[in-house]
């Protein structure tokens, strides 16, 4: 008696050049398991194979806070909104630039790490820097609890405007995937982009409104100061978490446009590379 397997038992995969969007919609709804795959593998070797474990996730932004607080606060005498407690106000800075930070870092280097994968299979290549999103969303998580225990230490209560913190992480989300996406596409190519990544994070870090408010901005700078993605989304961060000031409108709107130009076209990049990966790889 045969134990071979039917044929009908084997998934059939037709790999066909230039296929449409809905279609490549459909490819990454059906390996949606290897996706889950790819980011509880990301989850468990940040926490397992390391020392301290998720303690990483809590001492980063806390450090980073302590400096920034010495430094714009104490010494540079940065004003604080509203009166608030400048470790607060750098700390809900914090939390979503080290989101965008982890996301866009790691997920440059995503390919490379996966070239195995990435050679000796077919799947939608967009699935490997976009698990990396899920071990930043448990960094950002246990992060979270940090800002939790700053808020009671200060009594500080949330209010009302904490239930609009979900549509600014989307808008997070959004930036950092674009961003993902453009950097690991260019790391393939061009391999120098692993060394320049590092310096385009700690410029951003001191770009993007952390350790300050966009308010201490002069007025004449702020359009230009709007066009870094991650600024609607810090300032939309503190205004949800902490519920003080009022969400500069134009900086909103001029941030959310360069987010979704930055995630379209990331997007786009993407596709009209991901099939030349394997051979350059």
């Amino acid at each position: 008696m045969s134990s071979a397997v039917p044929p009908a038992a084997f998934a059939e995969v037709v790999i066909r050049p230039r296929q449409p969007v809905g279609h490549y919609w459909r490819e990454l709804w059906r390996y949606r398991e290897l996706f889950l795959f790819l980011a509880w593998r990301d989850v468990k070797i940040r926490y397992k194979q390391t020392t301290i474990g998720v303690a990483w996730a809590v001492l980063r932004p806390l450090l980073v806070m302590v400096v920034f607080t010495i430094v714009f606060g104490r010494l540079g005498k940065m004003p604080s909104p509203g009166g608030l407690p400048y470790p607060l106000l750098v700390m809900a800075g914090m939390l979503p630039w080290q989101f965008f930070a982890t996301v866009m870092g790691e997920g440059s280097n995503s390919l490379l790490l996966n070239a195995n994968l990435v050679t000796k299979m077919y799947f939608p290549r967009i699935i490997v820097p976009a698990s990396v999103v899920v071990v930043s969303l448990v960094d950002l998580m246990v992060s979270g609890m940090l800002m939790v225990g700053l808020l009671g230490w200060y009594r500080q209560a949330p209010s009302i405007q904490a239930l609009a913190l979900p549509l600014f992480l989307l808008l997070g989300l959004a930036a950092s995937l674009g961003a993902s996406f453009w950097l690991s596409a260019l790391t393939v190519k061009y391999r120098d982009f692993r060394y320049v990544i590092p310096f385009v994070v700690q410029f951003g870090l001191y770009a993007t409104p952390v350790g300050f408010s966009t308010a201490s901005i002069p007025e004449r700078w702020r359009p230009v100061f709007a066009l870094n993605p991650m600024v609607g989304v810090v300032e939309g961060f503190r205004w949800s978490v902490l519920g003080t000031g009022v969400l500069d409108g134009w900086v909103l709107s001029a941030s959310t446009a360069t987010t979704l130009l930055l995630l379209m076209t990331g997007f786009r990049y993407f596709r009209s590379t991901e099939r030349q990966f394997a051979d350059t790889i």
